[in-house]
């Protein structure tokens, strides 16, 4: 596309004002790079909430009737649900602005192909954010492993254990729309919270060429089922091997700001080992890094490890890129369908039995 990058500042509309509006708005506040003129919700009452943080946005019921305004805008943070995420793209690509969408990006390729045509044929950017890219102990995490102080990677895990007690509120409507993508096939830990996590995998060892996996299921409500217990296993095309297990303990009381989530990562390598111990919960209450080599444990006690500061700092990542163009966009839409056939080759397994299915074969 022929995208040129802004000498002034950009001035973005937030599209949905909901839950998660809390953790992507950090990223606007006091950046030079932004200026937030426009916030879009069906909800009055969430849209005079919001107005109160952008005193001078002004605020619309629809995308359509801010594309009707006629208020300049450049960019769009877009907080839809998921099952909106197709039509919802296409039409603020159509109005002619770059596009900052959450994840998952959508359930399958042929809807990720059309929001790229979208792209495309408009000639707009299309990020497909990704904010445990950013989380600082992840980041890290990653530096040791490149700087050769474990030695060769030989494998990499996750644990998460999804607990059901503590963290903060989310309204019910939030749940709704989980639930409409769990009819559809798409789980709330497996591939709406899992796209955080597989997209770890790819980032820190490149491309996937093999996932075999078994995703199972718990009944928590009469006729609603999580995710869970899952298993999933892959082999990088450098012949890594990854495993992320996924364990449900709705009495489980965890304490958290936010989800109530309880998240591990470890890369071993063959001379030492490195582990990051939380994330959006607080689980374990060691250093949120620590690395073993050579026969001694280091931790990292003063790393930023708020998981909502990794929102902060991939919205401003997004924000200065479109000011200079240069590095990846972390991620940008063709990346993130590496992500999705990822998460659709773990379902093509587990329908399979568990036989092994190389992404670039998913349908």
């Amino acid at each position: 596309m022929t995208f040129t990058p802004y000498d002034r500042p950009v001035r973005a509309a937030f599209v949905g004002l909901g839950r998660i509006y809390d953790l992507n708005a950090r990223a606007y506040r006091d950046n030079p790079d932004v200026e937030v003129v426009a916030l879009v919700d069906p909800s009055e009452e969430r849209r005079a909430q919001r107005q109160r943080d952008w005193p001078d946005a002004q605020t619309f019921a629809s995308a359509a009737d801010l594309a009707a305004s006629g208020l300049e805008v450049d960019a769009v943070e877009a907080l839809l649900p998921i099952p909106l995420h197709v039509d919802g793209v296409i039409e603020l690509l159509g109005y002619g602005w770059h596009v900052n969408l959450q994840k998952p990006m959508c359930n399958n390729l042929a809807d990720a192909q059309r929001m790229i045509d979208a792209a495309e044929a408009n000639d707009r950017l299309l990020r497909v954010m990704e904010n445990y890219l950013f989380y600082e102990p992840l980041r890290r995490l990653k530096e040791v492993v490149e700087s050769g102080e474990i030695g060769d990677p030989s494998s990499y895990t996750m644990k998460m254990v999804g607990s059901g007690q503590g963290g903060w509120d989310v309204p019910m409507s939030s749940y709704e729309w989980q639930m409409i993508q769990m009819q559809r096939g798409r789980g709330i830990l497996v591939f709406d919270d899992g796209w955080h996590k597989l997209s770890t995998a790819i980032w820190l060892f490149g491309p996937i060429r093999e996932v075999r996996a078994w995703v199972g299921a718990t009944e928590v409500f009469p006729g609603i089922a999580v995710d869970a217990p899952t298993t999933i296993s892959w082999k990088h095309e450098s012949g890594l091997r990854g495993v992320w297990d996924i364990s449900l303990a709705p009495d489980l009381y965890l304490r958290s700001d936010y989800y109530t989530n309880d998240e591990r990562w470890e890369v071993t390598g063959r001379k030492g080992y490195a582990r990051v111990n939380r994330c959006t919960g607080r689980g374990i209450q060691q250093p949120s890094l620590e690395v073993y080599a050579d026969g001694e444990m280091r931790g990292y006690h003063a790393l930023d490890d708020d998981w909502a500061s990794s929102f902060r700092d991939s919205g401003r990542h997004w924000l200065r890129w479109l000011h200079t163009a240069e590095g990846p966009m972390m991620w940008s839409a063709q990346e993130a369908v590496d992500v999705l056939r990822f998460a659709l080759a773990t379902y093509a397994s587990s329908e399979a039995g568990g036989l092994g299915v190389d992404p670039a074969t998913v349908d």
